[in-house]
């Protein structure tokens, strides 16, 4: 037997499996050295002197969720820095962001980017200072960044976007000029006109629930990943990859560090080279038939899709020669390709239905979340206001519109969406988060916290693994989490 199987049952490898197990965290015998130093931090703050004493309580003791994120600050690193890995940024600069740019410009100018595992910050506002610098109609367009991170210490000093001298090595000084303020303890705070572009939220890429509308992790045109594969089991590298994946739209582009670059790891993904750097594509099933080879210099600027047609009357007004509802094997097949993350194919395969039989309610909603996932916001409204004129009273209907109108920059039409979702059911958890969310966007603070107390004793009535409706996938536990945080003392969204 190789040296890890000998190791299998002894007390730290047995820790190492409990939190794979917990958190997704892999620690294989290489890398329990590791383990042994981050729970030696985490032990002082669970009340141990002795690490192995800990880790025997950790194991008998079934963990809350804050101390899962106890756990999480200690046992994953945290540091960075701004414009890390300058062959990638480089990338980003001249070829990746000018050609999404191209292709909006004039049209629906929105991006979306999301730095998964943003640890601290750095790469989240490297990101934003290079759109600011490259984008002098930048103020013109709708930009989304998302930073994530399953470690909730690192996430605040993000929040809080002050850096030492150690975060700016390799930058150039204009750009500490530019985009910081020197504060009296000789650090530096980011700019608001940086800092408003970048929203930090704690995910776990391994749990959590995602690509989804209702946490704004779908549609994505760039997601950054680095250095964060390599902390996760290889099946569970998969189940990310996978999940990231769905989450772009298609011709988006996903970047991981140099060392966890791999055909074997993303074979989904079109692998494109550029000097320095090896990135990788989302392209349809069709594109990448027309493709052939699986890797290939940098591609000219990519198009946008054709827009769909949109409905063209209520569904009261549908022809009588084509009654009754979608039929079920198409909606089944919509249901699988969805699911695989086949977005274009699910749209499709819905549309082709729809011109035969009058949808139903839940055809239309597949349909605007296939739309919404692929970044046809325009389309998938339409979907939604032919789903609320054919029923006023589906309460899942006014959501899901008010959520599209959300991501479409539309915040005022979103809000009457939400109300009007909680006249016809004031029960609609999702709904009073959404308000308070919104009211927290806009420094109404008081508004917020009364939208969150509502939703709070709705979600106690759930049981935490319970999923809840048009969530995508979020738990009643996951939820009630985020509230708590979003309400603790002190907190505030200065990212957003």
């Amino acid at each position: 037997m190789s040296p890890p199987d000998r190791d299998r049952d002894t007390p730290w490898a047995r820790v190492s499996q409990f939190i794979a197990e917990q958190m997704g965290l892999h620690f294989p015998h290489e890398r329990l050295a590791d383990l042994q130093r981050g729970l030696a931090g985490a032990a002082g703050e669970f009340g141990f002197q002795d690490p192995a004493a800990c880790a025997d309580w950790l194991m008998a003791t079934p963990l809350t969720k804050a101390q899962l994120q106890v756990l999480a600050s200690h046992l994953t690193v945290g540091e960075t820095y701004f414009f890390r890995d300058a062959n990638t940024f480089e990338a980003l600069a001249s070829r990746v962001l000018p050609a999404l740019v191209h292709a909006r410009r004039g049209r629906e100018q929105r991006l979306r980017l999301w730095s998964a595992a943003c640890a601290s910050g750095e790469e989240a506002y490297s990101l934003a200072i290079l759109l600011h610098q490259s984008m002098p109609d930048l103020k013109d367009w709708r930009v989304t960044i998302l930073a994530t991170d399953i470690n909730p210490h690192v996430l605040r000093k993000a929040v809080s976007g002050v850096y030492g001298e150690w975060s700016f090595r390799g930058v150039p000084r204009g750009v500490k000029d530019r985009y910081f303020d020197r504060t009296s303890d000789g650090r530096y705070v980011i700019r608001s006109e940086v800092r408003t572009l970048v929203a930090f939220e704690h995910v776990n890429l391994v749990e959590d629930a995602y690509p989804s509308l209702a946490t704004d992790t779908n549609a994505m045109d760039l997601i950054l990943c680095r250095n964060v594969l390599m902390y996760f089991a290889p099946a569970q590298v998969g189940t990310v990859v996978t999940k990231l994946h769905h989450a772009l739209v298609d011709g988006g582009w996903l970047v991981v560090s140099p060392s966890e670059a791999s055909q074997a790891l993303f074979p989904q993904f079109v692998t494109v080279n550029v000097p320095g750097v090896i990135l990788y594509q989302k392209r349809d099933a069709r594109s990448r038939e027309e493709s052939g080879a699986p890797a290939r210099e940098m591609p000219v600027s990519w198009e946008p899709q054709a827009p769909v047609a949109h409905p063209a009357a209520p569904l009261a007004a549908a022809s009588p020669e084509k009654p009754g509802a979608v039929e079920p094997l198409p909606y089944a097949a919509a249901v699988s390709l969805f699911e695989q993350g086949c977005y274009g194919e699910a749209a499709d395969t819905l549309l082709a239905s729809c011109a035969q039989h009058t949808p139903e309610p839940r055809a239309c909603s597949l349909l605007a979340r296939a739309l919404a996932n692929q970044g046809r916001l325009a389309d998938a409204l339409a979907w939604c206001d032919r789903w609320i004129a054919a029923d006023k009273l589906d309460t899942a209907g006014h959501y899901l519109r008010a959520v599209i109108l959300l991501e479409h920059g539309r915040p005022d039409e979103a809000r009457g969406s939400l109300q009007r979702a909680l006249y016809l059911d004031p029960n609609f958890v999702l709904a009073h988060v959404a308000l308070g969310n919104l009211a927290r966007s806009r420094g109404q603070d008081d508004e917020a916290k009364k939208h969150f107390a509502n939703a709070v004793p709705l979600l106690a009535r759930l049981h935490p693994d319970d999923r809840l409706p048009e969530s995508d996938g979020l738990t009643a536990g996951r939820l009630t989490e985020t509230i708590a945080a979003l309400t603790a003392p002190g907190a505030r969204d200065d990212a957003r």
